[in-house]
């Protein structure tokens, strides 16, 4: 199988539970949603095998692997997680909770933006705050049995920097949030 891969790189993971970690970052092309605000152009694509993507993520020190898109879970499957737990990988995937996810995956990190909500599985609930009711998204998480996600593990972000203190704002006022970055773009990283 040719898994759509628009890129591959190394850098710290910039959002999130696991800011500032070391991590590869395995970025697939296509998409099943059209956010606006999407700051990722990922139409292009180099069709990879298994084997050539963990080559290529096994050229880097980092154990900490990031699947990301686009929508990763339109491409990634169990034989491609599979191979990097073997070799002794940490998977982490940022979706937009529209599919499952594959079992090897070891942190969900949900970012959703419409429904219909597919997924199975979510340790982290991202969202991108744009004055919607994010309440009402928080809940249909957290009332979910299969999520199991505790306050802790929700996140509000502003949307592309722009909002920030509307974002502050609101997480003051419901502090069962807590605030996300995107730091990689503060600090101008990949």
């Amino acid at each position: 199988m040719a898994y759509p891969v628009n890129e591959i790189f190394y850098s710290l993971q910039g959002e999130g539970r696991f800011t500032g970690t070391p991590a590869v970052f395995v970025r697939f092309a296509g998409c099943n949603r059209r956010c606006e605000f999407c700051d990722t152009d990922f139409s292009a694509s180099t069709p990879m095998s298994a084997d050539e993507i963990v080559a290529e993520v096994e050229k880097y020190p980092a154990r900490h692997v990031v699947f990301t898109g686009g929508e990763p879970t339109l491409s990634l499957d169990s034989e491609l997680c599979g191979m990097l737990k073997d070799r002794g990988h940490y998977l982490q995937i940022e979706t937009n909770g529209s599919n499952p996810v594959p079992r090897e995956i070891d942190w969900v990190t949900c970012s959703p933006k419409a429904r219909p909500w597919g997924i199975d599985r979510v340790d982290e609930l991202k969202v991108v705050y744009t004055g919607q009711d994010v309440e009402a998204i928080a809940d249909a998480f957290a009332n979910a049995p299969e999520t199991g996600l505790h306050p802790s593990d929700m996140r509000l972000q502003p949307c592309s920097g722009k909002n920030v203190e509307e974002t502050v704002n609101y997480i003051l006022q419901h502090p069962r949030w807590s605030l996300s970055l995107q730091t990689h773009k503060l600090l101008d990283l990949r």
